[in-house]
């Protein structure tokens, strides 16, 4: 009868009286703690839409030269190229960096390193994407040395998922 009364109040004042939509699911990121600038993990609630883009690797600085790994530049230099063109193709998607839910990087050598993989310059060029004042989000990771990529210049490649709730 309750109801009945709110119901027929509301009609009486040009309202309308319904039940609260549900909230639609949302993504959960479960973080890490600090100073963790990756997530342990990501649950993706059923319907969400999921886009996996193939690995992308670096741009070259100056097209005209592509015969060394200077051409592409270092691993903060190509991190930052490689997710440069990761941002374009999400965008075309109707995606965004901040819809990015998981990363595979897989990383060569530096050969001034002594053939180890430059994992502080990769953070470096990570730290400009994500949990930044543009996008706050954090993503599950996977960081992983190679021996090698689909060329020899290139020192870095990265996958990615993004996903969004309709």
């Amino acid at each position: 009868m309750k109801a009945l009364s709110i119901l027929i109040a509301a009609s009486l004042l040009g309202g309308t009286a319904t039940a609260a939509e549900p909230a639609p699911p949302a993504i959960v990121r479960h973080t890490n703690p600090a100073p963790a600038i990756i997530l342990g993990g990501v649950t993706l609630p059923p319907g969400a839409e999921i886009v996996l883009l193939s690995g992308q690797l670096a741009s070259p600085i100056d097209p005209a030269k592509t015969d060394s790994i200077e051409a592409f530049g270092d691993t903060k230099t190509q991190t930052i190229s490689t997710f440069n063109k990761i941002k374009a193709a999400l965008e075309k998607l109707g995606y965004s960096m901040s819809d990015i839910v998981k990363l595979t990087v897989f990383v060569t050598g530096d050969p001034k390193l002594g053939g180890k993989m430059d994992f502080a310059g990769f953070n470096a060029g990570y730290k400009e994407f994500f949990g930044t004042a543009e996008n706050p989000n954090l993503v599950a990771r996977s960081t992983v040395q190679v021996a090698g990529l689909a060329g020899p210049n290139f020192l870095i490649e990265i996958e990615a998922i993004a996903a969004k709730v309709p």
